[in-house]
């Protein structure tokens, strides 16, 4: 084997030499356009352009066997690079006079409105990078390449190929792992960019990662390795990281339009922040957000707009945004029942983002779902995700709401479709589905059309468990149907209620009779049996003095009908044996049933604890046998 040469020959050193001479030389008064009273200016420019080429210099890996993005042979091979865009108007800009105090001068504020074609609605989606002017490219430099930390994989495509979080990434032949800070993944478009040079690029590329984005991902690594070698790249790359040390020294030609811009940068900010602090206190409390205008200072003008008005009262930042509206300094103000529903959805967006990504930390969850019909008679469909929360000490169970799902086609087939899509949108694998509950619906529950048979057929993994607390409360519904004397223990018990609520007169005929510290009647639930309980208690505990309201009610009412029943239902009804010795039984089965319920639907309930409790209230019923009023 050859021996390895340590150092470089002389030959090699005195070519780079020549090479890094040549570049300086062709640099050489490149700025002298932009400089027209301090020549000293130019120097000092020099002096930073070299500093910065010599960073890169430095950067550069060793190029034999690896993949680099810092060519320099490249590099010095490029023509001279020319800033058009930072000297766009540098002449009448170096010529204005200082500019005046902030609150005279016009700001031309960022609307929040995605169809305004001069500002893009998602500043960091690279869709939106053609034609920046240089205010927003400036702003892309600063922060970064901003990444959806939650996108770990994008959806495969027909060949079961799809994009994946280590494609930001790649090893070294030495084994050091190197990131690729220039790669941007859009997750609209499923496609990746080159972060420098979709911003920085003066004319077509052959790569498409500079243009509409890179889909080919069976491909992608050699794509990715041909791409950071090339000559345009790098030139790209000098130009990103040249541009953000100005922009981090506050070194740009325009220092004081940007200092400007800082200063309303920041001053917006702290009003979104206040704006967004309004929109969650609302939402806390489901109040109404808008009124019957819009107007600051008007009536009627809605609650959201009061609490601006009543903040602005001791906070100067509203209170200038405030006074800035009314004097017509601004066109927009981020007030309107639009930015309204944009910051509504911003925050919705960022819980939900908040929720998924603990769902994803944990990968494994299990799905509830239940269907009711709303106000306006459209079906909904509520998910529920529960999961375990890895990132709390100690870890804890955890049931998030998700969101509603209108359904159209409530059948098995119909909601289960539902359920694949609305997991897909959440970018969530169906397969970690570990756990499915749902009530006793056929259409849920069905062994062969259900939506758990669904689930079941694609993931054997996801055990299906009935509602525990729906499945108590269908046994008891079940209980009672079965006996004709509960059946009319519970209708006397409905009757008294509708007597006395059919009228505000013989109500306060009821509250004049039982104590301020006494139970009302309440009317008999229908789908939850074990909130009966406080129906019956009413009667339980005060059936004396409900008793005396029923005879006061007859002797008072001048409706024959209604003087009948209350007759009926004091003497013959509330005296029988059978009335009484029944409301006893239903009471201490209802409060046995409730107790056990409520623990059926606790978060953090354990299957050992739930166990225990059901065995316990079949054991109780079973004792009630000998009573002779219901038999199991």
């Amino acid at each position: 084997m050859p021996p390895t040469r340590k150092f470089e020959s002389g030959h090699v050193k005195r070519q780079k030499k020549r090479k890094e001479e040549c570049f300086k030389k062709s640099q050489s008064g490149a700025l002298n356009k932009f400089v027209f009273k301090q020549p000293q200016c130019e120097e000092n420019q020099s002096k930073k352009n070299d500093m910065n080429f010599n960073n890169v210099e430095n950067n550069v890996e060793d190029p034999i066997g690896a993949v680099d993005t810092k060519n320099v042979e490249d590099l010095m091979q490029e023509e001279t690079i020319e800033e058009e865009d930072d000297a766009e108007n540098v002449e009448d800009l170096m010529q204005e006079e200082p500019m005046e105090e902030e609150d005279d001068v016009p700001i031309e504020e960022p609307s929040l409105n995605s169809n305004d074609g001069d500002i893009p609605f998602n500043i960091n989606d690279p869709r939106n990078w053609d034609n920046l002017d240089a205010k927003w490219r400036d702003l892309l430099v600063k922060n970064g390449p901003v990444r959806d930390m939650l996108t770990w994989k994008g959806p495969k495509d027909r060949l079961k190929r799809r994009f994946s979080y280590e494609f930001y990434s790649k090893y070294l032949p030495n084994g050091e792992k190197h990131h690729r800070d220039w790669l941007v993944y859009s997750k609209d478009l499923d496609k990746v960019f080159c972060f420098c040079c979709k911003l920085f690029k003066n004319k077509p590329l052959p790569s498409q990662l500079a243009h509409d984005g890179l889909r080919d991902w069976g491909h992608l690594a050699f794509s990715l390795k041909t791409h950071e070698r090339s000559p345009e790249h790098v030139n790209n790359m000098f130009i990103w990281v040249d541009l953000s040390l100005r922009l981090e020294g506050n070194q740009v030609i325009d220092k004081v339009l940007q200092h400007q811009i800082s200063k309303e940068t920041k001053h917006w900010r702290k009003v979104l922040r206040r704006l967004f602090a309004i929109v969650k206190y609302l939402a806390k409390h489901s109040l109404a957000f808008r009124g019957n205008n819009e107007r600051i200072y008007e009536e009627s003008n809605g609650n959201f707009m009061a609490l601006v008005e009543m903040v602005a009262e001791w906070d100067s930042t509203l209170k200038e945004h405030i006074r800035r509206k009314q004097n017509h300094e601004i066109q927009n103000n981020y007030l309107s029942h639009k930015v309204q529903n944009e910051l509504i959805k911003t925050v919705a967006s960022e819980i939900k983002g908040s929720i998924l990504q603990k769902i994803k930390g944990a990968k494994y969850f299990s799905v509830i779902l239940d269907c009711t019909p709303d106000v306006s008679k459209q079906e909904q469909m509520t998910l529920i995700l529960r999961c375990v929360d890895v990132s709390t000490i100690p870890i804890k169970v955890h049931e998030y709401f998700v969101e509603f799902l209108v359904v159209n086609d409530t059948t098995g087939q119909g909601l289960f479709e539902e359920l694949q899509n609305v997991l897909h949108h959440l970018d969530l694998d169906i397969d970690n589905v570990r756990g499915q509950a749902y009530d006793n619906g056929s259409n849920m529950k069905g062994k062969h059309k259900g939506v758990q048979r669904k689930l079941l057929d694609i993931n054997p993994r996801a055990f299906y468990t009935p509602c525990g607390s729906h499945s108590l409360n269908l046994t008891l519904s079940d209980v009672a149907k079965c006996c004709d004397k509960a059946d009319l223990f519970f209708g006397v018990v409905q009757r008294i209620y509708t007597l006395f609520a059919d009228s505000t007169k013989r109500w306060k005929i009821l509250t004049d009779n039982i104590s301020e510290k006494g139970f009302t009647l309440k009317s008999l639930s229908t789908t939850r049996w074990e909130s009966n309980i406080d129906s019956v208690k009413a009667i339980v505990t005060q059936a004396p003095e409900i008793r005396e309201a029923l005879l006061d009610l007859a002797e008072n009412e001048t409706d024959s009908s209604i003087k009948s029943q209350a007759t009926c239902l004091a003497e013959d009804e509330l005296g029988k044996y059978e009335f009484i010795v029944g409301m006893v039984i239903w009471y201490h089965i209802l409060a046995k049933v409730n107790i056990v319920s409520k623990e059926l639907q606790f978060e953090n309930m354990r299957i050992d604890v739930a166990m225990d409790s059901v065995h316990a209230l079949i054991a109780f019923l079973k004792s009630t046998e000998k009573l002779d009023l219901i038999r199991l």
